[in-house]
């Protein structure tokens, strides 16, 4: 790779009266990139706009240049990957509707800043057009940290827009970091060069590269057949507006009943009930335990019932999984434990309050407490359940936080966010931690999408958005530990650090 004629260190190409237009085509570019997302799932145009990125970044400004593009175009992906953000705010709009676009501008705002930083590092480490493939590693990096930091929030990667795709297999060996270094990679590769050979050679590269990927990615017969067992998922499809208003919560409750006790053939081993599913606390369910345990009852004596539940210890409220017996006996809790800043829980009550007095401001704050950690489920016959509330499903490492399970169970409510992209993103990344694990994923949601999973990702069976009714299925089978059910992102840690060397060690021998 060479550079193209230097210009003057640290001198901005474009002037300051041009700033604003340029940071808007930035912006403009990077919404552009967000139509990968699911639903559209157009990852086809992600990559072509950020290649547009690549190409249009002028390779001898001044770092700041370079953070300040990225931020824009950071801003634009972030802004329009998230917007299903601002549908909490429109549940009770007269009261928080005027919140929505300040939430949101704040939000893509601040997860560009990751680009940003992306930018600055690869213009101060990289010399020339080698700092192109610098940003690559930069970026893929600070998606990583993203995961992590001030708890975390690894939502809209862009290896998400792989989801769906057969390549999408290559998170088994490398997570969602790996499909994200491959989508720059691929937008990379046509704009390195510095001529047109070079970049008509970059172009067959990226094609060859991804339908390589794509005929080795396609599924093939290699599953093991599903298990004999079959599970229940109910969707009673309550609308968040609606689910505790007046009477609603009975009638609701009801809905999930009559799911629960409709005839099947076979019969199923476990009936599973979303998110926060029921009218009462665990501690107060009045003969609502009963109801329930009579209906799964109807199918047998060994049927489970898995339902999500708001439960309380003293001060400390807690959105917890509890799995019934046919006795109507309580014979397993989870807590979720990866609680949604300011929307489950204030940030730092208990380090500033104590925990009495955090417990009591959370109650107060329609909050939660944090459960000790991942957890395992002994579900007997059915082996061994990793229980997921909501959230914590987009968090790879929750799923290697215990010892192998046999399968994984997610509960969730996202009637929160809408009809149009946030359940579907959430659902994306439920089909990648399938992939990445090796493992089968059941998912009951409240309005949709339920569905059943494979150790593949594939969708073996699934209940759209808004449906109201249930899904009868077996249970798939899971694939030996992936690479990266052993390593998690060491591998492509690995990969990023030799990038980001090689972009170090070329700048050195110029000097």
């Amino acid at each position: 790779m060479t550079g193209t004629q230097p210009a003057p260190p640290g001198v901005d190409p474009v002037s300051h009266a041009a700033r604003w237009s340029v940071l808007a085509g930035y912006g403009a570019i990077g919404a552009a990139m967000a139509a990968g997302q699911a639903p559209l799932g157009w990852w086809w145009a992600t990559i072509c706009a950020a290649a547009i990125v690549f190409y249009t970044l002028p390779v001898h400004a001044a770092p700041k240049d370079w953070g300040w593009r990225l931020w824009a175009a950071g801003t634009g992906y972030f802004g329009a990957s998230l917007f299903w953000i601002v549908e909490p705010f429109f549940i009770e709009p007269e009261r928080h509707g005027w919140m929505a676009p300040f939430a949101l501008l704040l939000m893509a705002g601040g997860l560009a800043l990751f680009w940003a930083a992306a930018g600055w590092l690869a213009a101060r480490l990289g010399y020339g057009r080698w700092r192109l493939l610098a940003l690559a590693g930069g970026l893929v990096a600070l998606e990583l940290l993203r995961g992590w930091i001030f708890t975390g929030f690894p939502w809209a990667m862009l290896g998400h827009v792989l989801v769906g795709t057969p390549v999408m297999q290559l998170a088994a060996f490398g997570g969602a970091g790996a499909l994200s270094l491959l989508v720059l990679i691929v937008a990379l590769l046509p704009v390195l060069g510095p001529t047109m050979p070079q970049r008509m050679g970059g172009v067959i590269a990226s094609i060859v590269l991804m339908a390589g990927l794509w005929v080795w990615g396609t599924p093939q017969d290699d599953l093991p057949p599903p298990q004999d067992h079959v599970i229940r998922l109910a969707q009673p499809n309550a609308p968040q507006a609606e689910k505790w208003q007046g009477d609603n919560p009975q009638r609701f409750f009801n809905r999930l009943l009559d799911q629960t006790a409709a005839p099947a053939d076979p019969t199923p081993a476990l009936i599973v009930w979303p998110e926060t599913a029921v009218p009462f606390f665990l501690e107060y369910a009045g003969d609502g335990l009963t109801l329930m345990a009579q209906a799964a009852h109807e199918h047998g004596p060994e049927t489970q019932l898995a339902f999500g539940v708001q439960r309380y210890d003293g001060a400390r409220y807690f959105n917890s999984l509890a799995v019934l017996d046919i006795t109507a006996q309580v014979t397993q809790v989870y807590d979720k434990h990866h609680l949604v800043p300011f929307g489950e829980y204030v940030p730092l009550s208990e380090f500033l309050l104590g925990t009495g007095l955090a417990g009591f401001a959370a109650q107060v704050l329609s909050g939660y407490s944090a459960g000790p950690g991942p957890a395992l489920l002994d579900m007997g016959p059915l082996g061994q359940a990793l229980p997921l509330i909501c959230y914590e499903s987009i968090f790879p490492r929750h799923l290697r936080g215990t010892d192998r399970p046999d399968w994984v169970l997610q509960v969730t409510n996202d009637a929160w966010f809408g009809e149009l992209t946030g359940p579907f993103q959430h659902l994306a990344q439920a089909r990648l931690r399938a992939v990445e694990q090796g493992l089968p994923v059941l998912r009951a949601a409240n309005t949709g999408v339920s569905a059943v999973i494979d150790a593949r990702g594939g969708l073996v069976a699934e209940l759209g958005m808004g449906e109201t009714g249930f899904i009868d299925a077996r249970l798939p089978s899971a694939l030996p530990a992936t690479v990266y059910a052993r390593f998690g992102d060491i591998p492509v840690w690995g990969l990023v650090l030799i990038m980001l060397g090689a972009v170090m060690a070329r700048r050195a021998r110029r000097v």
